[in-house]
């Protein structure tokens, strides 16, 4: 590693300190364009809807650092939610079991993900792929094609706040400082690392790299699985259509965060900044009428100028 750890932590410090500004900038440029942007309740509303983006970017987060791609996570929440779903409507189960048999769903994925391209070394994003579309007709299947009103029990969780933002939210932030901890402060964060940045190093030194990597895609599908509690929480339903979409506002925010797609490098709170980042743009370009396919436009400009930033670092760094 090259530098002293005060010239590391600075220049942590100075990338949290840019993402920061660029996320004060968005909020003041909406503010001074718009009529209603600059309020408790537009803040409180953006808050109240990013959760389980929030959840599944930390999961994303881990995969991408370890040099892999999750893209079945959307479907994967889809699924979860389903079995949720099911679990409540058609079999009649408590909540708490229905919960875990959501859970395991998503961790069930996640490790079928990471088994896959590890152990059999086919390319992650071929695996999450397939993943994708089994997982998407798993959601149809287990939900007969049809949303699933599960009612006030599960609708209860979304609707638990603490002085008007939702518990969701809290958990969310909650679990990206447990996330950055975990990778910052722990010997397995450390090993995610090396095990994106020289898996052969790792292996030299006696940790075999496999395990890492299995371990962080499981660890994916768990935490898309309990992202999808939390949507079923806030929709009080079960979708076999939800979660379209997800895995590239995932990667997306962590890459804006400055994960490298290449593996080795990346950070949980920038990608929690990057998925503000997201919302506040999409959230004021609405404010200010602009239509859905420019708004997708200008978020796919804003993601292309992010891999391209990322594309850089990496050849200075390599350089």
């Amino acid at each position: 590693m090259n530098g002293s750890p005060a010239t590391a932590l600075r220049g942590v410090l100075a990338e949290y300190l840019g993402m920061a500004g660029v996320l004060a900038g968005l909020v003041v440029f909406f503010g001074l364009t718009t009529s209603n942007f600059f309020s408790w309740t537009s803040f409180r509303t953006i808050a109240n809807q990013v959760p389980d983006t929030l959840i599944v970017s930390v999961g994303m987060t881990f995969v991408l650092i370890a040099a892999g791609i999750d893209l079945s996570v959307g479907s994967v929440l889809a699924l979860s939610g389903g079995v949720l779903g099911a679990s409540l409507v058609h079999w009649e189960l408590p909540l708490s079991l229905a919960i875990l048999l959501c859970l395991l769903a998503g961790l069930v994925c996640g490790l079928i993900n990471g088994w896959l391209s590890v152990r059999c070394q086919i390319p992650s994003f071929i695996v999450s792929l397939g993943m994708l579309e089994i997982a998407r007709g798993a959601a149809y299947l287990v939900t007969h094609s049809q949303t699933q009103y599960l009612g006030a029990q599960v609708e209860r969780i979304g609707e638990l706040n603490v002085l008007g933002i939702s518990l969701p939210f809290l958990l969310a932030v909650l679990l990206v400082v447990l996330g950055q901890v975990l990778l910052s402060h722990t010997v397995f964060g450390r090993y995610v690392l090396a095990a994106g940045a020289n898996p052969e190093a790792l292996r030299l030194s006696g940790v075999d790299p496999g395990p890492v990597r299995i371990t962080v895609f499981a660890g994916c599908g768990l935490l898309t699985a309990l992202a999808a509690i939390l949507h079923c929480s806030r929709l009080s339903a079960a979708d076999p259509n939800a979660g379209s979409g997800l895995e590239l506002q995932a990667i997306a925010s962590a890459v804006i965060g400055g994960t490298s797609l290449m593996g080795g490098r990346g950070s949980v709170v920038s990608s929690f900044l990057g998925v503000l980042i997201i919302s506040v743009l999409g959230a004021g370009l609405a404010q200010m009428g602009i239509q859905e396919p420019m708004k997708r436009v200008v978020t796919g400009c804003v993601i292309v100028a992010a891999v391209i930033a990322d594309h850089y670092r990496h050849r200075e760094a390599r350089g």
